[in-house]
């Protein structure tokens, strides 16, 4: 079975072709036209602006993956169909759509978020079911609960802020460029990760949300009193303490709900602190596994997508490619 993806659902231009029989998958293309350079004189993303470059970028990306013209050997379309920015998403949206009709395949509209979970699907050990997901990013953390493909239950997420804008409004304090994540993370390094006491948010809450925009403001107020800073250590002690909350809760759902495997996944997956201290703190646990994406998946990219369209496709969720509408305030679980 041969999936075509297409992602679109913020500042990332994405096309993928994955085959798969039964739980293993193989990543032929992964094509991906990055804005970043250009949102980062504006200081972040500028949803026009990227539905723009979305429509110069995504038809050369399908060329250069050697999608061919008349579909011929694929199976189905995937594409990324919320939550994103509107204007972004309908681009993706709209061409697959397009594609779907004149080429006479199936569509399956996939959630951006469940593309991240399926992000570990992609590599050679998949988790077991039930697994506890990990999904941190700019836009989203929370905690999610797969008791099977396509079966969600949400556990916690941030009442405010995510932790991936804990780390961008670091950053622009700072003077550091957009994006503002990983120029955090390389400062990190070469900081002491104790030298400044940042808040831990909601750490005692009794429940598994997350709250990150008292650590933002306490940043704010630190860089202010204190202009002599050792940038470094502002971003070293901003990592740990975003990590430990992250960890905190994650193990303590672990606890609740007894999975056979964790995830960690999105774009914030890429920090190494985060990934070495959960990865730590999984494996004191015996009968459980630990799974994370290769960098190359923790950002938005196809392949993802196509993991995530590959098993619903597999289930029979498909669309009438005339009713597809974006939707950038889709849901993935809820909580129950």
């Amino acid at each position: 079975m041969r999936i075509l993806a297409i992602e679109t659902s913020c500042d990332e231009t994405a096309v993928a072709l994955l085959s798969g029989e039964g739980d293993v998958l193989m990543v032929h293309e992964n094509a991906i036209a990055s804005q970043a350079a250009e949102h980062a004189k504006y200081g972040g993303v500028v949803p026009e602006v990227a539905a723009r470059r979305h429509v110069d970028a995504l038809f050369p990306l399908l060329e250069a993956a050697g999608v061919p013209r008349d579909g011929k050997g694929i199976d189905a379309i995937a594409v990324t169909a919320g939550p994103g920015l509107v204007p972004a998403l309908r681009i993706g949206v709209e061409a697959a759509k397009t594609l779907s009709y004149l080429w006479k395949k199936p569509l399956v509209p996939v959630n951006h978020l469940e593309g991240h979970l399926y992000s570990v699907w992609l590599e050679q050990q998949v988790p077991a079911f039930p697994a506890l997901a990990l999904l941190v990013s700019g836009g989203h953390t929370e905690l999610i609960l797969m008791r099977g493909h396509g079966e969600y239950e949400l556990l916690g997420k941030t009442r405010d802020d995510a932790a991936g804008e804990a780390f961008d409004k670091g950053a622009k304090l700072l003077g550091l460029e957009y994006p503002g994540g990983p120029n955090v993370s390389k400062l990190a390094q070469k900081g002491n990760p104790h030298a400044i006491e940042f808040p831990r948010p909601m750490l005692e809450s009794g429940d598994l949300d997350f709250s990150f925009s008292g650590l933002k403001t306490a940043v704010a107020v630190y860089v202010r009193e204190h202009p002599e800073a050792r940038r470094e250590d502002v971003c070293a002690s901003l990592e740990e303490a975003v990590a430990d909350i992250l960890v905190q809760k994650t193990m303590t759902a672990v606890q609740q709900t007894q999975p056979a495997s964790v995830i960690l996944c999105g774009g914030v997956s890429a920090n190494r602190v985060l990934r070495e201290r959960l990865a730590e703190s999984v494996a004191q646990i015996d009968g459980i596994t630990f799974h994370i994406p290769d960098l190359a998946y923790t950002g938005d990219n196809a392949a993802m997508i196509a993991a995530a369209g590959y098993f619903r496709f597999r289930s029979g969720q498909t669309v009438n490619p005339l009713l597809l509408a974006a939707d950038p305030n889709m849901k993935l679980a809820e909580r129950v």
